[in-house]
């Protein structure tokens, strides 16, 4: 069962409002905050469908491919704390507000990119509108629902209005890419910002929750620099050499800034994340699940990108039509989605959706890499779609639900940090996997391709260059036909093995879901938990 939170005077109407009228701004608010999310999540996927067009139009490595993604989900995840506590304190409002203004900037970096350096960029800078945009928008809409079913809606538009955006992002910038060029597609998002921006600024009711909450740099500090670090190493091992200086160093970087950060907050008096809260069990599984699912889910995804638009060379809207039955789903269970919350709780839902992603998973995986057509991926896309909704939709509920009010902005921002680190973690470790045994079969079978000393001299140093996708995607005349078999078996090997460990990432979330949220209609905060974070 969905919790009553106690009362929140920041999101209470005032005096002056009558019943018909508070709700009236409540439902404004919703909108904006659906509105806002809808947009962080389009850049999210945005990439999704037009991998494979970005990698051949900027002559792009894998590590490239993998960071033009990621490096929109670092900001995403790094900052996600800092920007919930800024909300807090000054406004979720105004924090929304300026989030989709930095977004557009960075669109328009990404617009007018002519190298992969400059898309980088800009996908960084929308990533840090998107940073802001995930917490703010959540902690706006539970501000104004004070009720169990006020809440349920609340938080079902919410998932809804996230999936909304995973379901426009591949069928715009696909549609977009088949008449222009893919710099196009960041260009519409930009505007789409723009007008978010507006309409925050014309619908939403401010709140704030400034009580015990203050700016922790030094937090922020350890914190950036450790998953920074992480990822660096993850991404970079593949073509660096995991034994290589940088490689190492990072790895040692993370595990020095994570263990700084733990010091810092159980040290700070007012922490931008309370730790004791992981004291309570439903959050810190929640948390868990979050990173553990989320690397699962879109680990998963950006498989199914790369199978789709770099080894089997599909148009972007070919490439888009499997994402959008993929989040097209959750739209169609809305409904459904708000009655579970209410009635059933999280603790059934994480379980299912976390099997039925792993079963999608493993599904896909026993998909021939020659079957191009929707009908053979249509059941592992719609099981992954039911599963994600039904996620999304329980994790923010479990984790918002079992904290006081006060703490629901910090509660949400450390569900957006966690699921934004588990799914930056999903394109970057699947595409480390792949790549690595990719490089390693292709660089065996060349000497059985038949290949002149001069074509395993170029096949060589393209593939020492750019990796095994440059090499699948570049022009080489008829030394890429000579090339295609092996370059397509060890690619399809390589991503199905990575579609193995996103789906014992999502069974091992769907444990820890069984463990400790269990199957009851649980979700609530109790009076022991009332005591830990008193």
């Amino acid at each position: 069962m969905v919790s009553v939170p106690a009362y929140d005077p920041s999101a209470a109407p005032s005096s002056s409002d009558t019943p018909p009228a508070a709700t009236a701004r409540h439902t404004r608010t919703i909108i904006a905050g659906c509105l806002a999310v809808c947009l962080a999540q389009i850049g999210l996927v945005l990439p999704a469908a037009i991998n494979g067009v970005m990698q051949r139009t900027l002559h792009a490595s894998g590590g490239e491919l993998t960071w033009i993604s990621d490096a929109f989900l670092v900001p995403a995840a790094v900052l996600a704390l800092t920007f919930g506590v800024v909300g807090d304190l000054y406004g979720r409002k105004k924090l929304v507000v300026g989030a989709a203004l930095v977004s557009a900037v960075g669109y328009l970096v990404s617009t007018t990119s002519d190298s992969a350096a400059q898309l980088i960029t800009g996908q960084a800078i929308s990533g840090i509108g998107a940073a802001a945009l995930f917490p703010a928008s959540l902690s706006m809409i539970t501000a104004v629902t004070t009720t169990p079913a006020a809440r349920a809606k609340g938080l079902a538009s919410w998932t809804t209005a996230l999936s909304l955006g995973a379901f426009l992002a591949p069928l715009m910038s696909g549609g977009i890419v088949e008449h222009a060029s893919f710099q196009w597609a960041f260009g519409v998002t930009g505007v789409l910002a723009v007008i978010t921006a507006l309409g925050a600024w014309l619908l939403a009711t401010e709140s704030s929750a400034p009580e015990g909450r203050s700016l922790d740099w030094p937090g922020q500090i350890a914190i950036a620099v450790a998953m920074l670090a992480l990822l660096y190493g993850i991404i970079q091992g593949p073509s660096d050499g995991w034994s290589s200086t940088p490689v190492v160093a990072s790895f040692v970087a993370f595990a020095v800034f994570i263990v700084a950060f733990v010091l810092v907050e159980s040290r700070s008096t007012a922490p931008m994340l309370r730790l004791e809260l992981f004291r309570i069990p439903a959050f810190a599984a929640s948390a868990a699940m979050a990173v553990i699912g989320m690397f699962g889910f879109l680990g998963g995804a950006y498989d199914l990108s790369i199978r789709l638009g770099v080894i089997q060379h599909q148009s972007p809207f070919q490439a888009a039509v499997p994402f959008l039955v993929i989040q097209g789903v959750t739209p169609l269970i809305w409904p459904l989605l708000v009655r579970m919350l209410h009635r059933v709780g999280p603790g059934p839902m994480l379980v299912t959706g976390f099997v039925s992603l792993a079963s999608a998973q493993l599904w896909l995986r026993a998909v021939p890499i020659h079957e191009s057509g929707l009908i053979p991926l249509l059941g592992p896309l719609v099981l992954n779609g039911v599963g994600f909704g039904l996620v999304v939709a329980a994790l923010t509920a479990a984790a918002v639900n079992v904290v006081p009010p006060k703490l629901t902005g910090m509660a949400g921002a450390t569900t957006s940090l966690v699921r934004d680190l588990g799914q930056t973690l999903g394109p970057a470790v699947v595409g480390a996997v792949a790549l690595g045994m990719a490089a390693r079969q292709i660089t065996g079978s060349l000497a059985d391709a038949g290949l002149t000393p001069k074509e395993h001299g170029i096949a060589s140093a393209v593939l020492h260059e750019g990796g095994p996708l440059a090499l699948h995607t570049a022009d080489l005349g008829p030394l890429s036909a000579k090339l295609a078999p092996y370059t397509t078996e060890a690619l399809a090997r390589g991503y199905n093995n990575g579609l193995i460990l996103t789906a014992v990432a999502c069974l091992a979330a769907a444990v820890i879901a069984a463990v400790f949220v269990g199957f009851g209609r649980s979700g609530t905060m109790s009076a022991e938990t009332e005591g830990i974070v008193a």
